[in-house]
């Protein structure tokens, strides 16, 4: 592989879906594949059902590259957890509960159901779902947690009830052959603000012995292959860097601690408020410096500054180019176990 193409495998664009392949959507795909991005998140809402979306995944796979005698197909996400956060509807699609409804599920039943909806993702061309999200909101907070609570985007209240659940998902998902993504490491429960919508979110309280971490753990023995990174920073786990800026976070805790070994995803990096303030260009290095694999940014215009950025610092930075090629063996082994990765012809 080129250097061009190994850092496009470190890269999710957004891909808007509206009634289908439109132009939003090819204008956005055109972006990826002058730099040969290899992932795409779909974004929404839309109703219009499989058809449409089936229509947007079939171009997306157009970004596929040959690379000696391997086609590495183009991995299609969506953010599809259920209830609220829910961005792909129509027919053939479930309306999905919320992550709090599911909580109410016996473990079996989550199993069952998400492998019905992961069958759903898969016959429109998606493979790897952005959830479960493991963070756990505690009954106090509730829904004065911005990000999560608002939303009823928890299994549970402690940490037992969302590791269960979360287990059951990935599972459910697994048995579908849809990959899944833990999210929002090392947890979006304990704060207020949305770091969608906020700059500077901070938790005070989260440390590295926190007990919500048990669902995270559990996720990842359960199968997730990917893991996310939350944009808040934890006063008590490293306080001078967000969490996906944050070797503490995401090679001390993550992969020694918790014993990961798959994708290291980024909260979106294009248009969070938590991240406006920062150039794009150093967004992704610094995701990237700090341990993390595949960079995401629902806004596919912020693409080009972002791979060139890295592009750039690889001649002077013998760490990011031994980083970057260890990266892309993690995706490309992702894409391989969803069925991305095979012979040409």
């Amino acid at each position: 592989m080129s250097p061009a193409q190994k850092v496009g495998q470190l890269f999710m664009g957004g891909v808007h879906v509206v009634g289908g392949a439109d132009g939003s959507a090819q204008a956005s795909l055109s972006v990826l594949r002058r730099h040969h991005v290899g992932s795409v998140i779909l974004m929404g809402p839309t109703t219009a059902g499989m058809p449409a979306v089936r229509a947007v995944t079939d171009r997306a796979d157009q970004l596929a590259q040959d690379v000696g005698a391997r086609r590495i197909g183009t991995l299609v996400s969506a953010d599809q957890e259920g209830g609220q956060v829910q961005p792909l509807r129509g027919p053939g699609f479930t309306d999905i509960p919320s992550a709090l409804a599911q909580g109410g599920f016996g473990g079996p039943r989550l199993q069952r159901n998400a492998a019905v909806w992961a069958g759903e993702l898969r016959r429109a061309g998606i493979r790897l779902d952005l959830a479960p999200v493991a963070d756990v909101v505690s009954s106090d907070l509730g829904r004065a947690n911005g990000p999560i609570g608002r939303y009823d985007r928890q299994f549970g209240s402690t940490a037992e009830a969302v590791a269960g659940h979360d287990a059951a998902f990935i599972k459910g998902f697994g048995q579908a052959g849809v990959l899944t993504t833990l999210k929002h490491f090392p947890g979006l429960g304990g704060v207020r603000g949305n770091t969608d919508t906020t700059p500077q979110v901070t938790d005070t309280t989260t440390d590295r012995a926190f007990d919500g971490l048990t669902a995270f753990r559990e996720g990842v023995t359960a199968g997730a292959r990917f893991v996310m990174i939350s944009l808040a920073t934890y006063t008590r786990i490293d306080p001078a860097h967000q969490a996906v800026f944050s070797s503490v976070v995401i090679q001390d805790m993550l992969r020694k601690e918790l014993g990961f070994d798959g994708v290291v995803i980024s909260d979106d990096l294009g248009n969070a408020a938590a991240v406006k303030a920062i150039p794009p260009g150093r967004r992704a290095l610094a995701f990237l410096r700090a341990g993390g694999d595949l960079v995401l940014s629902v806004n596919a215009g912020h693409i080009p500054a972002m791979t060139s950025a890295v592009l750039a610092a690889l001649g002077d930075e013998p760490a990011l180019r031994a980083h970057v090629e260890q990266s892309v063996r993690r995706v490309l082994a992702a894409k391989q176990e969803a069925g991305l990765l095979r012979c040409a012809g």
